[in-house]
This record gives structure tokens, C-alpha cells and sequence, in this order.
């Protein structure tokens, strides 16, 4: 009897084997929802959401819901915060207003064996930070270039732009291109720049708004160099060769310059698509720098981010990799620029005359801030510092004129940084 028991053994031991198999194949795997806030609509949201699926066939246990919030995204994503309902994972650029909300990445990074931050561009990964960590990872950026009209160069016998060229030779070139009686300028600059895009210029001549601690703008924001700054492009509009934009009379610059009527025109990557489906005769060029500094560009950076609230902190991060790091995923997107460096350099685009100037300027301002991201009260100042600019190019100010605004700046402002 008991040899007969010990033979039916392995029997039942395989009966088993075969049931608990049946019940792990039978049963319904467990599928974990990770919701997903982007800026984006129309095209650029349908190539989120396509991205979105090929992640899920890598991940079939992760169901990613894409909600676009379009240009309500900051007041969404701050209502979401405040009912503790936020999305898992976000665009983000505003990291100051939003730090205390998202999940600091440093420590998933550090134990992340996929993914080398040396292939991104250092300047990126730097817009990345607030108060030395990492609360998203790059997708997307561009830095900003002048966009010059090849014909109208050509019909004034103006020598393209040098390698290395200057504030000078840009306004030399746009007096030799202003016509006043046919309504062409030589250059064209809004009449209210957004700050946070301005401080790019007052880099390039040695300045910057704040101390890099973020507490003071008293000897920065009304510094030498901010002053000389503001009046390279007041003496611009005095000497007639430069155009305001954005006022009642000339809203856009782009139209200005797909119109033939602005030889020059400072902006970023989104315009590109623009000027190419318009078939224009254009060039893309690195930022003029000032006599002897070194020319520098403001980025705009989009990242992606974790809610630190987030349920699904492991499902989130399995994503927030993927879009910023995979290289399809890279591929498959539009509207700004690849932020490592090998996809930039298999697109072709470090080589591509199009877009090798981005690269370059991204290059050259490595090791750059904005005051933005240094105090998150800084905000306030940029919204006085707005007036104050829109005032100075309304009124061409000259220099004293320009010093005078930006002390009654920094008084009015420096309660902000306490």
C-alpha cells in the first residue's frame, strides 16, 4: 500500500503543476493606468498618443492616458495639484512654481543602468534642475538664431553673415538693407520680449538678471551691462534700421519676414516649419555676439515630469525614460529639437545648415541659468521687468534714460527676493 502511494506521487505533484499553470494563463494580468498631461493639440498630441501605444506594446501591464490641456495647461495641471489629483507624469518647463509637487528624479536616475546623462546636452540637463535636483528629464529644446532673407541680401550686395559675426556687423548689414520708402527694415524685435527670452542678450554681453544665488538684482538687473543691452536696441529703432513688432501697426515679425520687409529676425525653431512651407530664400544663423564676449542663447526646454503624489511612481518612471530617452520615440516627435546627442547626430542635423546653428548655440551656452529658475519669485520681477522694456523700446530711451527705469526697477522689486 504504500509503494502504490509513493508511485501516484509525482501524478499529483504534475496535476497540480497543470492547474496552477491553467489558473496564471486564464487569469487577467493586472493593467496599471498612468495618466499623462502634455501642452500639446492637434498633430503634435496625435504623435503623443502614438507614442503612447508603442510604449504599451513594450509594456502591456501599462496603460498610458494621454489628456492634452492645451494653453489652459498651467491652470489644469495647479488644479489638479490642488484637489491631490495631479497626473502621473507631465510636460513641465516652470520648475520653481511646480517643484514642491513633482517627484525629485536623482535617485531613480542614479540607480538607472539605461540611461547615460552624458549624452545630453549638459545646457539641457541644466534647465532640468531647481535647487540641485533633477525633477524631469529633457525632450525637447530650442535655442534661439537670427533668420536672414537670402534675397534681400543679395539685392543690396550684403555679404552673408560671418562665422562668428557680431551686434557691428549685424547693424551694418541692416543699414545697408533698410529701405524706408518701401517699408524695409534691417531687423525687427518685439516691441514687449518675454524676459525670461531677453536675458539671453544681457549674457552675451557679461550680464544676467540676479546674483546666482537668486537674491539680489540690485548691481544686475540695472548693471552697466543692462543698460548697454537695452541700448544696442534703442539706438536700433532711433537710426530707423530696426522695426518694432507686436505693436497695433506690425503684430507679427514672421509675417514681416515672409513678406520680404525685415532682412534679420531673431526666434527659435518653431519658426522653421514656418518660413520652409513658405518657400523663402532664408539662412539660419548663430546669435551675433558683442566685441570680445562670447555669444550665449536663452533655451526653451520641454521636460517631463512625476507628480510626487503619484500611485505609480514605478509605471511612471518605466515612461517618463521612455519619451525622454528611447530613440524612436525621439524620432516620432515635432516641434522642438532632439536633446541628445547621438539622435541629433544620426538625423543629420548637427550637419543639416537648417539646424547646425541650434546645436551650435546650445554648444556655446552650456553652462548657463536663467535667473528664472534661481528664485521662484523671480517670476514677479520678470512681469515688472515686461512694462519696463516695453516702456524703454516705446520710447527709444537713451541710456540715461534706460538707467533711470531700471533703478525705480530694482526698488520696486526687491521685496520679491526677500
Amino acid at each position: 500500500m504504500a509503494s502504490k502511494e509513493k508511485r501516484s506521487l509525482p501524478k499529483t505533484l504534475f496535476s497540480l503543476l497543470i492547474f496552477l499553470l491553467f489558473i496564471t494563463i486564464s487569469s487577467p494580468q493586472k493593467i496599471t493606468t498612468i495618466r499623462f498631461a502634455t501642452w500639446d493639440t492637434g498633430e503634435l498630441f496625435q504623435i503623443e498618443q502614438a507614442i503612447a501605444k508603442n510604449f504599451e506594446k513594450l509594456y502591456p501591464n501599462i496603460k498610458v492616458q494621454v489628456e492634452s490641456y492645451g494653453d489652459n495647461f498651467d491652470q489644469k495641471l495647479a488644479a489638479s495639484f490642488g484637489a491631490k489629483n495631479p497626473p502621473d507624469v507631465m510636460y513641465m518647463w516652470d520648475f520653481p512654481t511646480y517643484a514642491e509637487s513633482l517627484l525629485p528624479l536623482d535617485d531613480l536616475i542614479k540607480n538607472e543602468k539605461n540611461i547615460n546623462l552624458n549624452d545630453y546636452y549638459p545646457a539641457v540637463l541644466n534647465y532640468c534642475k531647481y535647487e540641485n535636483k533633477y525633477y524631469g528629464l529633457p525632450v525637447g529644446f530650442t535655442s534661439h538664431v537670427v533668420y536672414w532673407n537670402k534675397d534681400l541680401f543679395k539685392r543690396n550686395n550684403v555679404q552673408p553673415p560671418s562665422p562668428n559675426w557680431t551686434w557691428d556687423e549685424l547693424i551694418d548689414k541692416a543699414k545697408k538693407i533698410t529701405n524706408p520708402s518701401q517699408k524695409i527694415y534691417g531687423f525687427a524685435f518685439p516691441i514687449s520680449p518675454d524676459p525670461y527670452d531677453f536675458e539671453q542678450f544681457l549674457w552675451s554681453n557679461g550680464g544676467r538678471y540676479c546674483s546666482l544665488d537668486g537674491k539680489e538684482i540690485e548691481g544686475y538687473l540695472n548693471s552697466k551691462e543692462m543698460i548697454e543691452t537695452l541700448a544696442l536696441f534703442t539706438k536700433m529703432l532711433r537710426e530707423g534700421i530696426a522695426v518694432l513688432t507686436g505693436t497695433q501697426q506690425i503684430q507679427s515679425g514672421g509675417d514681416l519676414f515672409k513678406a520680404g520687409k525685415v532682412g534679420m529676425l531673431e526666434s527659435g525653431i518653431w519658426r522653421l516649419p514656418e518660413f520652409q512651407e513658405a518657400k523663402l530664400n532664408f539662412g539660419v544663423h548663430i546669435l551675433p555676439a558683442f566685441k570680445g564676449k562670447k555669444v550665449k542663447s536663452i533655451l526653451n526646454v520641454s521636460a517631463i515630469s512625476i507628480a510626487k503624489d503619484s500611485k505609480n511612481i514605478k509605471e511612471a518612471w518605466e515612461f517618463v525614460k521612455y519619451y525622454s530617452y528611447n530613440k524612436d520615440a525621439i524620432k516620432m516627435r515635432k516641434g522642438d529639437l532632439p536633446t541628445r546627442k547621438s539622435v541629433a547626430s544620426e538625423m543629420g542635423f548637427l550637419k543639416d545648415p537648417y539646424y547646425q546653428p541650434f546645436y551650435k548655440m546650445v554648444e556655446a551656452s552650456k553652462d548657463t541659468v536663467p535667473s528664472f529658475n534661481l528664485n521662484r519669485n523671480m517670476r514677479k520681477v520678470y512681469d515688472e521687468l515686461a512694462v519696463t522694456i516695453e516702456k524703454i523700446f516705446s520710447e527709444q530711451a537713451d541710456e540715461n534714460k534706460i538707467k533711470e527705469y531700471l533703478n525705480e526697477l530694482v526698488t520696486k522689486c526687491k521685496r520679491f527676493l526677500k
